[in-house]
């Protein structure tokens, strides 16, 4: 017989409502709430049930005391990343169009993305927790960035230590990719690659450094 109170411990522990059980064993919301509320002794999903919750059938019916024991617990996204030789770098959707992209928390969405760490160290050192990649649009930056290219950004370099390298600013609330050349009044040069865009100069006040580029990966 089916212990409701396990089966409910098990889908708090994991995570799950009675709706995204059902979904995921392929049942109805009602067969779930039958199990839950203890109105339902047995079940031919039980077993996919239990593999869900990362238990076993005989744990869900009270036969085992351990929900671990002879249990198939899979191994997580970041296990399987690591094993694969993957990295979770987080992707900011158009939040850098290069001189027109808002930055507002509104507008940007953010995906977490798995990308090999191979690529990422040809690029940088730094932790993905860290990294950001970015689909910029415009030309400002052509040739060096084409439009929509992907463009790896470290967040830990928030200080310009090189003059005229690439980099990731807020600037008057809108994102941008520059590059930066650090004057000796102390403002900055924001300068484009396209030699159609026009120099700025601007004062440190009016710039958030998100990052460095660190690295470009150019589509064909």
């Amino acid at each position: 017989m089916i212990n409701a109170e396990r089966v409910a411990e098990r889908m708090k522990a994991m995570g799950y409502s009675q709706s995204s059980l059902a979904r995921a064993v392929g049942v109805s919301q009602a067969t779930i709430g039958k199990i839950v509320t203890g109105h339902s002794s047995g079940s031919s999903y039980l077993h996919k049930i239990a593999r869900l919750l990362q238990t076993t059938a005989a744990y869900l019916e009270g036969e085992v005391d351990d929900p671990a024991e002879d249990a198939f617990i899979p191994p997580s996204p970041e296990e399987i990343a690591a094993q694969m030789g993957l990295v979770k770098v987080e992707e900011i959707d158009l939040s850098l169009g290069m001189g027109a992209g808002f930055l507002d928390g509104s507008h940007v969405e953010r995906v977490a993305r798995w990308i090999p760490e191979e690529w990422v160290s040809n690029f940088t050192h730094t932790s993905g927790a860290q990294l950001s990649i970015v689909k910029p649009m415009g030309d400002s930056m052509y040739p060096t960035i084409n439009d929509r290219d992907i463009v790896l950004i470290d967040r830990s370099q928030r200080t310009f230590d090189r003059q005229e390298g690439i980099w990731a600013l807020d600037f008057g609330g809108f994102g941008t990719i520059k590059r930066v050349r650090v004057m000796p009044d102390g403002r900055y040069k924001l300068m484009a690659d396209n030699a159609q865009v026009p120099e700025e100069i601007v004062d440190p006040s009016d710039v958030y450094i998100i990052g460095r580029v660190a690295g470009v990966f150019r589509r064909t």
